[in-house]
């Protein structure tokens, strides 16, 4: 059985719809669900962010919701993005980052479109998974420590950006690489071939640095 490291941030639309694509992969697939955040992948990088450039940030949500209408996803944009997930991704974690888990706060956010930074809102959204204390929750070290830590392993591991699937140590990252996550489990293609081998070595013809 091959396992899956699933890299994810519930800011990222992309996120949001290969999550509900990810019962497409094989029965015999596990997945681990790894919560970051993708800011700190950013900041490590030195990247800004889809929604931190004004013209790409809209075609970003044009894009969203496209594809959420092409693939017969259900999404609803929150009521402000970019926003604030430190407090959906720590519960996640505190809930033990389950699929069930992932699927509630994903949906609470991208379906329902609901303010994951708003306090009230994420006070909410923890009673529906069984937490009476949503502050208190939020202030365990432990679950900072969790994200911070799933965050470092996720920069050491080469991932850029969210979602990203690691599997047998290759990565395929975005939501546009779903058919080629799925073809490699599968065995339908292979990436050890003269053609992938050949762009690890590919020389850097020009810099802007």
């Amino acid at each position: 059985m091959k396992a899956i490291d699933w890299y994810f941030d519930f800011v990222s639309g992309y996120a949001y719809l290969q999550f509900e694509q990810l019962d497409r992969l094989p029965g015999s697939v596990s997945i681990n669900f790894k919560p970051i955040l993708f800011a700190g992948l950013l900041n490590h990088f030195g990247h800004l962010g889809p929604a931190e450039l004004p013209p790409k940030r809209l075609q970003t949500y044009r894009h969203w919701v496209w594809l959420g209408e092409q693939l017969g996803i259900s999404l609803q944009m929150p009521p402000a993005h970019p926003f604030n997930s430190l407090a959906a991704l720590r519960i996640a974690i505190a809930c033990g980052e389950g699929r069930e888990v992932i699927a509630t706060i994903f949906r609470f956010i991208w379906q329902e479109g609901r303010d994951a930074g708003d306090a009230d809102e994420i006070a909410e959204l923890a009673a529906r998974l069984g937490i009476a204390d949503a502050s208190a929750t939020l202030a365990d070290t432990s679950f900072k420590t969790k994200l911070r830590a799933n965050t470092r392993e996720a920069v050491a591991r080469g991932v850029f950006g969210v979602p990203t699937s690691v599997v047998d140590e290759q990565s395929f990252w975005g939501l546009d690489a779903t058919e080629m996550l799925i073809a490699y489990l599968h065995g339908t293609h292979r990436f050890d071939s003269d053609a992938y081998l050949r762009i690890h070595n590919l020389p850097v013809g020009a810099s802007r640095k």
